[in-house]
């Protein structure tokens, strides 16, 4: 979007009483970080920088010292995308934010930005005269407040209050037990111009989700990415947590994040179906892509320890790439849809994982498999369940990460010093977990090792 000149920006801020603005990106795990900034400085351009290292900072809030990063731990320029300045909906004093960029000074994107990785395998498509659509379901939990990390999670209370037991799935009576949160969630999207369709209840006690119109897919991710961070701040203004974990309760179901995917020509046609209906060639390159790239790239789908746990057989948490129509056995399923809204569903990706870089990796493989011409395996039968064939997927972080690590296939795919600052990071993360001692290390081992 081109830049607005300071007048209309300072006119947009004194119209609403805004001080400051909120200039973030998302990091590595697709949190949101950046700087504050006075209103007056951001319409009058400023140039705003931040330390290279924060768009690949830990969850633990640690840094690698990998020597892909500079142990100079130079400047990038945050450059704002206009056409994401917003009012804030959850400040207690009117505020605006803005997404912004991660810029090298020379220019360049940063190569750790989540955000510019996305921009640059979009732009495969665009230099093949090609558009990718996407559209995610995202899951997550709504609990009561964890003040001890030591202690489960629980399901709040409701309006009537007691906490919901059982399972739930479609409920509206449910649903409707925290309107408040709802309707101030609702609310908030629709100011953020985070476009969404249906609203459930899903499986797991006091879980819901989602699903958000389809669209461009850097767009759809800026809304995925606001998406959390306004669901997490809504919740506390009500008393609860949005818990965007793939497995944040034991026994209970994973949150997963589904992502649709089409490819349309310039002429705004599917490529994914011929001009007769059918299923085109390059519909079966792009299962290929997935299948065969997929695995390599495992550790973005799933990035954190606790994200292999929601592969368990029979969760409808996928366990391989195997394809079939409307099976959701399958990692990649096909919904039953009319010619031109034929897509591929691929459901390997957690909640907890970065919409740009979840996004990013399912493309960019899905783009390979066609400018390749691999083909896919043939589809489940109908009715036939995946969770009979082979766990082909890493069933645990470490497996992942030295698949990653080693990958030719996802360095090609996302860049070299991406996947190696990634890989890095992801090091650091796991070392900062096997320091925790867990509540089954010590409920089975301490009394009889």
């Amino acid at each position: 979007m081109t830049q607005p000149t300071r007048a209309a920006l300072q006119a947009f801020f004194d119209l609403h009483g805004i001080r400051d603005v909120e200039c973030i990106f998302p990091d590595v795990s697709g949190y949101p970080r950046g700087k504050l900034m006075p209103a007056a400085s951001f319409a009058a351009g400023s140039e705003l920088r931040i330390a290279q290292a924060i768009p690949m900072q830990c969850v633990t809030g640690d840094y690698s010292y990998d020597p892909v990063f500079p142990d100079a731990d130079p400047d990038v320029r945050l450059v704002p995308d206009y056409a994401t300045l917003k009012r804030s909906p959850w400040s207690s004093v009117p505020r605006a934010f803005a997404i912004h960029d991660c810029v090298e000074l020379s220019g360049e994107p940063c190569a750790f930005s989540a955000r510019s990785l996305l921009e640059t395998v979009v732009a495969r498509y665009t230099a093949q005269g090609l558009t990718p659509v996407v559209a995610p379901e995202i899951e997550f939990y709504l609990t009561a407040p964890c003040t001890n990390p030591d202690q489960p999670l629980t399901a709040p209370l409701t309006r009537n209050g007691r906490a919901e037991a059982g399972q739930s799935a479609f409920s509206m009576n449910m649903l409707n037990e925290h309107a408040a949160f709802w309707d101030a969630f609702r609310s908030a999207l629709e100011s953020l111009g985070v476009q969404s369709d249906t609203w459930i209840h899903e499986v797991g006690t006091s879980q819901f989700e989602i699903n958000l119109m389809h669209g461009d897919p850097l767009a759809v991710a800026d809304q995925a990415f606001l998406f959390k961070y306004a669901a997490k701040e809504i919740a506390i203004q009500h008393g609860l947590n949005a818990v965007f974990m793939a497995k944040p309760i034991a026994g209970a179901p994973g949150s997963s994040m589904h992502l649709h995917q089409s490819v349309v020509d310039s002429a705004g046609r599917n490529i994914f179906s011929t001009d007769d209906g059918q299923e085109s060639a390059a519909f079966g390159h792009f299962i290929a892509g997935l299948q065969t790239y997929g695995p390599d790239l495992m550790l973005v789908f799933a990035p954190f320890v606790n994200s292999y746990r929601r592969f368990v057989v029979g969760s409808q948490a996928p366990i391989n790439l195997a394809w079939g129509h409307d099976n959701r056995t399958a990692g990649l399923r096909i919904p039953q849809s009319g010619p031109a809204a034929r897509r591929v569903e691929n459901r390997i990706a957690g909640a907890d994982a970065n919409p740009y870089l979840a996004i990013a990796a399912s493309l960019a493989a899905g783009l390979a498999g066609m400018n390749e011409r691999l083909q896919p395996s043939e589809p489940l039968d109908a009715g036939a369940n995946a969770y009979l064939q082979a766990h082909a997927l890493e069933r645990s972080f470490l497996p992942a990460h030295e698949r990653m690590a080693h990958s030719p296939s996802a360095r090609r795919l996302l860049g070299e010093a991406f996947v190696t600052g990634y890989c890095a990071v992801k090091a650091l993360e796991y070392q900062s977990y096997l320091h925790e001692i867990s509540a089954w290390e010590r409920r089975f081992l301490l009394p009889q090792v």
